[in-house]
């Protein structure tokens, strides 16, 4: 049996990635799908779904605290948030499964996060989200509740400003 090599692996794995998200993109635009029921745990023990994302267009970023590239996107998200949240945009973030509750908690404290985190405790999240694996994963949900675009690492800021200014302007 042949051996494949760990770069093969990944590069299988981000292949597969990019599919999927470009099926989620080409969803988008002949009839987004609809966001995953979903029941999200936020840090001060409340709790949202996905019905709550209705009326807004929303963010919907899977990350760890021990994702380099999710630790490097989280200001542009903070950015990006701040600059559109009076006009109807929001933004959860969603806590991966193994990231540890105690380093959540005192990133989203130390950082002053203006947005809802959530932490995934049992990975159901996850799984309902498309089973994500990845992280950062995004997901950009329509005020209907659909989700419009799916990004697998960190967006282009420029397109996703774009496409929420887009998506902002619709009735």
């Amino acid at each position: 049996m042949k051996r494949i090599s760990p770069v093969a692996v990944c590069r299988m794995v981000l292949a597969g990635a990019l599919a999927f998200g470009g099926a989620a993109y080409l969803a988008g635009c002949s009839g987004a799908q609809p966001a995953p029921e979903s029941t999200f745990v936020l840090l001060d023990g409340s709790k949202q779904t996905t019905a709550d994302l209705k009326g807004k267009v929303t963010l919907v970023n899977f990350w760890a605290t021990s994702c380099v590239t999710c630790v490097a996107e989280m200001p542009k998200l903070i950015s990006t948030h701040n600059k559109y949240r009076a006009q109807g945009y929001d933004t959860l973030a969603i806590a991966m499964r193994y990231d540890p509750p105690a380093y959540v908690v005192n990133y989203a404290e130390t950082r002053k996060l203006p947005f809802k985190v959530a932490i995934d405790n049992t990975g159901a999240n996850a799984k309902a989200w498309g089973d994500v694996q990845l992280t950062p994963t995004t997901f950009l949900v329509n005020k209907r509740g659909q989700i419009v675009k799916q990004f697998v690492g960190e967006p282009d800021f420029t397109a996703l400003h774009q496409l929420i200014e887009k998506l902002l302007a619709e009735t």
